[in-house]
Order: C-alpha cells, then sequence, then structure tokens
C-alpha cells in the first residue's frame, strides 16, 4: 500500500488480466483490445516490457479521462474503464455518484462483476481488491 496509486492500479492490472497469448486475439499484452489501424497482427505475443509499456499507455488514457474528478477517483475509474471500456463508465452508476460528490460507491462499483450476463466471482474479487487499494483512504 506503499505505492503511489497508479502503480497500484497497474499491479492489479496485471494480476487479474495476465499476459495474454495468441489464441486470445483480439486482446494483447494484458488485455488491450486491438484497435483499427494499430501495427498489431494476430498472432502475436508481447514480452512482459512490451506489454506493460501497453498497459501503461492505455491506463493513462483512461485515467487522464477523468482528471477532472480528482487523483483517487480518476483513477479508479481509469482502473474500471481499462477493463469494461470509457463509454461503459460514463453510463454508470458510479461515475455519476462520484461525479455528485457522493462517495459511497461500494456496492455499485462492485457490481461490475458480470461476464456473458452472469456473475463472476474473479471479477469481483478484482472489483474489491480495486476498491480497497485504490479508493479507501
Amino acid at each position: 500500500m506503499e505505492l503511489p496509486l497508479i502503480e497500484r492500479a497497474v499491479l492489479i492490472i496485471k494480476k487479474y488480466e495476465t499476459l495474454h497469448r495468441p489464441r486470445h486475439w483480439p486482446a494483447i499484452g494484458y488485455g488491450h483490445m486491438v484497435q483499427p489501424g494499430e501495427p498489431y497482427r494476430r498472432g502475436i505475443q508481447l514480452n512482459e516490457r512490451q506489454a506493460d509499456a501497453l498497459l501503461r499507455k492505455d491506463l493513462y488514457k483512461f485515467v487522464s479521462l477523468y482528471k477532472h474528478m480528482g487523483e483517487r477517483n480518476a483513477i479508479l475509474l481509469g482502473t474500471l474503464a481499462y477493463n469494461i471500456g470509457p463509454g461503459a463508465v460514463n453510463k454508470s452508476t458510479v461515475y455519476k455518484k462520484l461525479k455528485r460528490g457522493d462517495r459511497n460507491i461500494y456496492k455499485e462499483y462492485t457490481a461490475h462483476c458480470r461476464y456473458k450476463g452472469k456473475f463472476h466471482r474473479q471479477l469481483h474479487e478484482r472489483r474489491q481488491v480495486e476498491y480497497f487499494a485504490l479508493f479507501v483512504p
């Protein structure tokens, strides 16, 4: 917990995403979804250094979307956006409550734990870890 918030976020993402293999295409690295026009090809395997750099680039991009909400909120929302996308975050109750200044978001934040419509235990665990490591002072 002595690490800066952004470094905690990187470690959490690495733990839960793990290093993706070519069979996970279009996900590469630590869950980066390849976008049209990017230089990545099907079948590539990023090494840990490359994957770490791509994770940080993506995470900083997502965190910057929410920087107007303060560091702690921005890092929590950016970490969530890394997993579910900024569009889903912007529509979420979590975002709306934080925007109003309401910090009582545990229930709403940990509710982002569904995969293909079903409760996913590991996603629920991930949300709890993110909440307590990144949001709770």
